[in-house]
Protein backbone atom coordinates (compact mmCIF):
# COMPACT_ATOMS: atom_id res chain seq x y z
CA UNK A 1 0.00 0.00 0.00
CA UNK A 2 1.00 3.58 -1.05
CA UNK A 3 0.11 5.86 2.37
CA UNK A 4 0.69 9.07 2.99
CA UNK A 5 -0.11 10.80 5.82
CA UNK A 6 -0.83 14.55 6.55
CA UNK A 7 -1.76 17.32 9.27
CA UNK A 8 -4.07 18.75 8.34
CA UNK A 9 -3.71 23.15 9.31
CA UNK A 10 -0.57 24.69 7.84
CA UNK A 11 -0.32 21.76 5.53
CA UNK A 12 -3.28 21.64 3.54
CA UNK A 13 -4.78 24.70 4.56
CA UNK A 14 -4.67 27.98 6.41
CA UNK A 15 -3.60 27.99 10.01
CA UNK A 16 -4.94 30.40 12.42
CA UNK A 17 -3.69 31.03 16.12
CA UNK A 18 -7.61 31.26 16.91
CA UNK A 19 -8.13 27.96 15.46
CA UNK A 20 -10.04 26.65 12.59
CA UNK A 21 -13.63 27.18 13.94
CA UNK A 22 -15.89 26.78 10.93
CA UNK A 23 -15.87 25.97 7.21
CA UNK A 24 -16.54 29.69 6.56
CA UNK A 25 -12.43 29.65 8.51
CA UNK A 26 -11.19 26.52 6.71
CA UNK A 27 -9.41 28.20 3.26
CA UNK A 28 -6.70 25.61 1.49
CA UNK A 29 -3.33 26.65 0.94
CA UNK A 30 -2.64 27.26 -2.56
CA UNK A 31 -1.34 23.96 -4.46
CA UNK A 32 -2.29 21.97 -1.09
CA UNK A 33 -5.87 20.57 -2.95
CA UNK A 34 -3.71 19.83 -6.51
CA UNK A 35 -0.89 17.80 -4.40
CA UNK A 36 -3.54 15.33 -2.90
CA UNK A 37 -5.30 14.99 -6.07
CA UNK A 38 -2.02 13.89 -7.86
CA UNK A 39 -0.49 12.14 -5.20
CA UNK A 40 -4.04 10.34 -5.62
CA UNK A 41 -3.52 9.83 -9.38
CA UNK A 42 -0.35 8.09 -8.62
CA UNK A 43 -1.95 5.37 -6.45
CA UNK A 44 -1.20 7.01 -3.33
CA UNK A 45 -3.59 6.84 -0.37
CA UNK A 46 -3.97 10.26 1.60
CA UNK A 47 -5.03 10.15 5.35
CA UNK A 48 -5.15 12.76 7.90
CA UNK A 49 -3.65 12.66 11.30
CA UNK A 50 -4.45 16.06 12.84
CA UNK A 51 -5.01 17.54 16.76
CA UNK A 52 -8.01 19.51 17.06
CA UNK A 53 -7.95 20.99 20.43
CA UNK A 54 -10.33 23.34 20.46
CA UNK A 55 -12.99 20.63 20.85
CA UNK A 56 -11.50 19.81 24.07
CA UNK A 57 -11.50 23.48 24.74
CA UNK A 58 -15.24 23.55 23.33
CA UNK A 59 -14.48 26.21 20.75
CA UNK A 60 -16.65 23.93 18.77
CA UNK A 61 -18.02 20.43 18.45
CA UNK A 62 -17.87 17.10 16.37
CA UNK A 63 -20.45 18.31 14.42
CA UNK A 64 -18.81 21.56 13.36
CA UNK A 65 -15.93 19.34 12.43
CA UNK A 66 -17.38 17.08 10.58
CA UNK A 67 -18.92 20.13 8.42
CA UNK A 68 -15.28 21.75 8.11
CA UNK A 69 -14.14 18.12 7.16
CA UNK A 70 -16.93 17.70 4.45
CA UNK A 71 -15.98 21.42 2.92
CA UNK A 72 -12.24 19.82 2.67
CA UNK A 73 -13.51 16.74 0.72
CA UNK A 74 -16.19 18.60 -1.27
CA UNK A 75 -13.07 20.76 -2.52
CA UNK A 76 -10.82 18.01 -2.96
CA UNK A 77 -13.45 16.25 -5.30
CA UNK A 78 -13.75 19.44 -7.79
CA UNK A 79 -9.81 18.40 -8.22
CA UNK A 80 -10.73 14.39 -8.53
CA UNK A 81 -8.69 14.36 -5.00
CA UNK A 82 -9.78 13.03 -1.41
CA UNK A 83 -8.69 12.17 1.89
CA UNK A 84 -9.43 8.64 2.35
CA UNK A 85 -10.08 9.05 6.14
CA UNK A 86 -9.18 11.30 8.79
CA UNK A 87 -7.66 10.84 12.29
CA UNK A 88 -7.99 13.25 14.47
CA UNK A 89 -7.28 14.00 18.21
CA UNK A 90 -9.67 16.34 20.43
CA UNK A 91 -7.86 16.83 23.57
CA UNK A 92 -5.62 19.31 24.79
CA UNK A 93 -2.37 18.45 26.26
CA UNK A 94 -3.48 18.55 29.57
CA UNK A 95 -5.57 15.24 28.85
CA UNK A 96 -2.22 13.81 28.65
CA UNK A 97 -3.85 11.66 26.09
CA UNK A 98 -1.98 9.01 24.15
CA UNK A 99 -3.26 10.28 21.07
CA UNK A 100 -2.08 13.81 21.19
CA UNK A 101 0.58 14.43 19.05
CA UNK A 102 4.03 14.44 19.26
CA UNK A 103 2.66 11.37 21.00
CA UNK A 104 2.29 9.31 18.76
CA UNK A 105 -1.22 7.27 19.16
CA UNK A 106 -2.83 8.77 16.01
CA UNK A 107 0.19 6.77 14.16
CA UNK A 108 -0.35 3.91 16.08
CA UNK A 109 -4.06 4.28 14.72
CA UNK A 110 -3.46 4.32 10.89
CA UNK A 111 -1.21 1.64 11.02
CA UNK A 112 -3.50 -0.50 12.76
CA UNK A 113 -5.97 0.58 10.67
CA UNK A 114 -4.72 -0.15 7.34
CA UNK A 115 -2.70 -2.84 9.11
CA UNK A 116 1.09 -1.65 7.65
CA UNK A 117 3.70 -0.34 9.22
CA UNK A 118 4.60 3.21 8.99
CA UNK A 119 8.46 2.35 8.53
CA UNK A 120 9.52 5.43 5.94
CA UNK A 121 5.66 6.03 4.99
CA UNK A 122 6.00 9.35 4.12
CA UNK A 123 4.38 12.11 6.80
CA UNK A 124 3.98 15.56 6.60
CA UNK A 125 3.16 18.45 8.95
CA UNK A 126 4.31 21.91 9.57
CA UNK A 127 5.14 21.72 13.38
CA UNK A 128 7.67 20.20 16.05
CA UNK A 129 5.12 18.03 17.31
CA UNK A 130 4.03 16.42 14.11
CA UNK A 131 7.28 15.32 13.19
CA UNK A 132 7.96 14.22 16.54
CA UNK A 133 5.21 11.98 16.51
CA UNK A 134 6.34 10.64 12.87
CA UNK A 135 9.67 10.11 13.63
CA UNK A 136 8.17 8.08 16.93
CA UNK A 137 6.36 5.60 14.62
CA UNK A 138 9.65 5.21 11.85
CA UNK A 139 7.73 7.59 9.75
CA UNK A 140 9.52 9.88 7.15
CA UNK A 141 8.82 13.20 8.77
CA UNK A 142 8.80 15.77 6.32
CA UNK A 143 8.66 19.46 6.92
CA UNK A 144 6.67 22.02 4.93
CA UNK A 145 7.66 25.63 5.40
CA UNK A 146 3.96 26.79 4.96
CA UNK A 147 1.77 27.22 8.54
CA UNK A 148 4.57 26.96 11.62
CA UNK A 149 7.16 25.63 8.99
CA UNK A 150 9.47 28.45 8.08
CA UNK A 151 9.56 29.12 12.42
CA UNK A 152 10.27 25.35 13.13
CA UNK A 153 13.16 25.24 10.22
CA UNK A 154 14.84 28.72 11.09
CA UNK A 155 15.19 27.14 15.42
CA UNK A 156 15.74 23.59 14.15
CA UNK A 157 13.32 21.64 15.52
CA UNK A 158 12.97 18.51 14.02
CA UNK A 159 14.67 15.17 13.74
CA UNK A 160 17.33 15.09 12.12
CA UNK A 161 16.15 12.82 8.99
CA UNK A 162 13.51 15.12 8.52
CA UNK A 163 13.08 16.56 4.81
CA UNK A 164 12.05 19.92 3.85
CA UNK A 165 9.81 21.49 1.27
CA UNK A 166 8.27 24.77 0.51
CA UNK A 167 4.59 23.43 -0.09
CA UNK A 168 2.47 20.28 -0.17
CA UNK A 169 2.59 20.21 -3.65
CA UNK A 170 6.46 20.20 -3.62
CA UNK A 171 6.56 17.50 -1.35
CA UNK A 172 4.20 15.67 -3.29
CA UNK A 173 5.80 15.71 -6.58
CA UNK A 174 9.54 14.54 -4.30
CA UNK A 175 7.47 11.74 -3.20
CA UNK A 176 5.99 10.66 -6.54
CA UNK A 177 9.44 10.96 -8.30
CA UNK A 178 11.29 9.00 -5.29
CA UNK A 179 8.93 5.83 -5.80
Amino acid sequence: MKLVILDRDGVINQDSKHYIKSPDEWVPIEGSLEAISLLNKNGYTVVVATNQGAIGKKLFNTTTLDKIHKKMQDLLKTKKGKIDKIFYCPHIDEDKCLCRKPKNGLMRKISEYYGISLKKIPSIGDSARDLEAYAKSEAQPILVRTGNGKNVEKNKLFPSNTLIFNNLLEASKFIIKME
